[in-house]
């Protein structure tokens, strides 16, 4: 739970600095949102996270 509320703030970061940046548009922004949301009550979600948890897990092991 903490890995993936750490991830959506990190999204949500990036999100804005692309906004203000001028990257990315306020519409494409809220479509890429509203995909998201939605994306998140499908049957992948589950494999979604699983995979953002492997990701952090293998980033997590990487010693410099």
């Amino acid at each position: 739970m903490a890995v993936s509320v750490s991830v959506a703030v990190v999204l949500a970061i990036i999100l804005v600095l692309m906004i203000r940046g001028k990257s990315i548009k306020a519409g494409p922004a809220i479509v890429a949102i509203l995909f998201g949301f939605f994306l998140a009550s499908t049957n992948i979600a589950p494999s979604v996270n699983r995979f953002m948890n492997s990701v952090a897990d293998t980033i997590s092991q990487i010693h410099f």
